[in-house]
């Protein structure tokens, strides 16, 4: 059983490196100890096959302890890791002449010191292999002299099998002794190279090297921990050694030879440096990650504190890419990422830090700037790089928000100026992107109303603060109401009543917006049933649908648990679907859409004409209805193109079998127009604004029939909303 023995006056980093140590080997003795003195004790009596330590300790140092511990024989050979919190490099030295093999800067790196605990337990495991079996050959050797030869031979043969370099050099630095591994890795064979000076081995470059090291050993008797050497092959094949060396004995107890132990590491060091890769860059696009750029952030703040180095950290949001990854797909979504990876590294200079954070965010690292004007130059060459309008499959034409901000000036912190560039993007996408801005000290306030609203989001729906309204859809040839659109509103306790607008974004971000039209399909639903008892007639309820919910939460589900509860009969009910769910062309999407169908349930798409106005998805799937968008619907009156496009989706809708309906009628020569041109229905302010359920009803027994030709409600300009 290996044993591992930790000193380190912490306790806390006691547990730390026992609990690492404990993944090494499924068996292992670990002992650790909070006194140095104590430890020298216990190895007086016992041996250990990797001692950790800390540097500094109050009654001894790292270097005295490794020193303590060479001075025994019986652990001369032990792997000695030092820990220390200096990086200057004469602790190093001081420690390094006392006799340890490694180091690590704390706070330790988990994976670093995994990986060179395990190299030194594999060399240490060697080591103790090659002296278990030499102590066997030597207890031969002592038995008969007539088996001598023999056990010198059985003795290169054990070493011949070990899968390490082994050399044995004189004091003038011939070789004594080759194993067969070593001689094969240069082409040659161990007889050729006996009795030949070091250089016929390992090249004049290390030989000069082995050479100090071997005087080290015949000067001091004490062996050289293990280094990482670099080597390489006749072939050109570049690999990695763990090189240590000792002293050998003559009969006579003086040194005559130094032996040589090499352990190929190679494959260690390139998988750690694939997972220190895979650590710090995105998988997708191969960019450093945030864990990466905020290390970056940190040496130029360093560089910073030692000089006048000004950067730019600018944070990009990409404008356009929910759009593109609900109508296309994720492949489609990720492929764009990478096309914005690749074109944001050309645009600058290889000593700008390009990354990214997550989902459509990237960043860039902007150093050495003279000032602002550098930081916005560059800001304005990534939107300009973002919105071009290049014909071709290659295009980007996604846009962006930037936020930038500056260091010192800004912040001394990575997290600091990182929430702060974030905060400067939120305010150049509240402009309604395309653009860049500077952060400003004035952000941080509006950044902690954005989590204050958020934080009182997450318990309306508990506090049942949400509310529905409901506008009336009527049909243009019998004048007559057939149905109502379920638009939410958040009745806030201090700000009063709430559009959506106002915190559905909000919702979207943070995936509230599950629950929240979960509630709604339940509530409109029930209140659907309602007027239905009551005797106000079988008014259709539309309820819209966020693309989230349809893709995530499987619909059916929650329209069949809906209309149980509530039972109000499936033919009564609308979802209201955006272009966005139906472009993507997802199977699964389409399986819930003919399931919802086939309850009675119908189908519209929302402002129609906004979006990518697909006729292959309107032949595609079970729709029942077209909503003209608000926007063309208000300017009918003055603007031609736009009477010609709401003709166009009333004539595409008729073709296609689906009734048409337009949103916010506000006018009488916009009513007339829409009639006119043979639009099915109509809903806005001209007939009402969205009321309340009670006072709905109440809108609806007074109305009675739109045939006498007379317009009530609101005639109000302001917009309605849509939930």
């Amino acid at each position: 059983m290996l044993k591992i023995l930790i000193v380190d006056d912490s306790s806390t980093n006691q547990r730390i490196y026992s609990k690492l140590a404990r993944q090494l080997e499924t068996d292992l003795d670990i002992r650790a100890f909070g006194n140095p003195r104590k430890a020298l004790e216990w190895l007086a009596e016992n041996t250990a096959d990797l001692i950790i330590t800390d540097y500094k300790m109050p009654t001894m140092t790292g270097a005295d302890l490794t020193a303590a511990v060479r001075a025994n024989a019986r652990n001369w050979d032990v792997p000695i890791i030092v820990i220390t919190a200096y990086s200057d490099q004469q602790f190093r030295v001081t420690a390094l002449e006392a006799g340890a093999t490694d180091f690590l800067l704390s706070p330790v790196d988990h994976v670093e010191f995994l990986a060179r605990a395990k190299n030194l337990l594999k060399l240490r495991t060697q080591q103790l292999l090659i002296a278990k079996r030499a102590d066997l050959l030597e207890m031969s050797l002592n038995a008969k002299e007539q088996l001598l030869r023999e056990s010198r031979e059985a003795l290169a043969q054990v070493i011949d099998t070990v899968p390490a370099m082994i050399n044995a050099t004189d004091r003038d630095g011939r070789c004594v002794f080759v194993n067969a591994h070593q001689a094969a890795f240069f082409g040659k064979v161990p007889g050729d190279l006996v009795g030949q000076p070091i250089e016929a081995l390992l090249g004049e470059e290390r030989a000069h090297i082995s050479r100090r090291l071997d005087q080290l050993v015949l000067k001091t008797g004490r062996s050289i921990p293990a280094r990482q050497e670099d080597v390489w092959a006749p072939s050109g094949e570049h690999r990695i050694y763990l090189t240590s060396k000792a002293p050998l004995y003559d009969g006579m107890g003086e040194i005559a030879s130094v032996l040589s132990t090499s352990i190929d590491i190679t494959e260690q060091r390139h998988a750690e440096r694939r997972l220190l890769h895979i650590v710090n860059h995105d998988s997708l696009t191969g960019l450093p990650n945030r864990l990466m750029l905020r290390d970056h952030l940190r040496r130029e703040l360093a560089r910073g504190r030692r000089g006048d180095q000004n950067f730019a950290l600018h944070f990009i949001d990409l404008d356009r890419f929910k759009a593109v990854n609900d109508a296309h797909g994720h492949h489609r979504g990720d492929e764009l990422l990478q096309r914005v990876a690749e074109a944001l590294s050309e645009l600058v200079d290889e000593n700008h830090t390009v990354a990214r954070l997550g989902g459509d965010e990237f960043a860039i690292l902007q150093p050495d700037i003279d000032g602002p004007d550098d930081a916005g130059r560059l800001a304005q060459a990534i939107l300009d790089l973002l919105n071009s309008e290049e014909d071709g499959p290659l295009a980007l034409n996604i846009g962006a928000s930037i936020g930038v901000t500056l260091a010192p000036l800004d912040g001394t912190d990575p997290d600091e100026l990182l929430k702060n560039s974030d905060q400067a993007m939120y305010l150049a996408k509240s402009l309604g992107g395309g653009t860049w801005r500077f952060f400003a000290a004035d952000m941080r306030p509006r950044a902690s109303q954005t989590a204050h609203l958020e934080s009182e989001l997450k318990g309306a729906l508990s506090r049942r603060e949400f509310v529905l309204h409901y506008q009336p859809q009527i049909d243009l040839r019998s004048k007559k109401v057939v149905g109502v659109e379920a638009l939410l509103r958040w009745q806030h306790p201090q700000r009063g009543l709430l559009a959506p607008g106002s915190f559905l974004g909000l919702a979207e971000e943070t995936g509230l917006i599950l629950p929240i039209n979960e509630w709604v399909l339940n509530e409109a639903c029930r209140q659907g049933a309602a007027w239905q008892t009551a005797g106000l007639g079988d008014l259709r309820v539309a309820v819209n649908m966020s693309p989230i919910q349809f893709k995530r939460q499987g619909v059916e589900g929650l329209v069949k648990d809906a209309l149980r509860e509530s039972g109000m009969r499936p033919t009564m009910l609308e979802l209201e679907l955006t272009e966005g769910i139906l472009l993507g062309h997802d199977e699964q999407v389409v399986k819930q859409m003919h399931v919802l169908r086939s309850l009675g349930v119908t189908l519209s798409v929302d402002d129609f004409g906004t979006g990518y106005s697909s006729l292959s998805y309107l032949r595609s799937f079970p729709l029942n209805r077209l909503k003209i968008d608000r926007s063309f619907v208000q300017d009918l009156g003055s603007d031609p193109s736009a009477l010609a496009i709401v003709r166009t989706i009333i004539d595409l809708g008729h073709i296609l079998h689906l009734h048409v309906l337009a949103e916010g009628v506000e006018t009488e020569p916009q009513l007339s127009l829409l009639r006119l041109e043979g639009c099915d229905e109509v809903q806005g302010y001209h007939f009402s604004r969205p009321l309340p359920a009670d006072a709905f009803a109440n809108w609806l027994m007074q109305y009675g029939s739109l045939s006498s030709g007379s317009s009530q409600g609101s005639m109000e300009n302001e917009h309605a909303g849509t939930g």
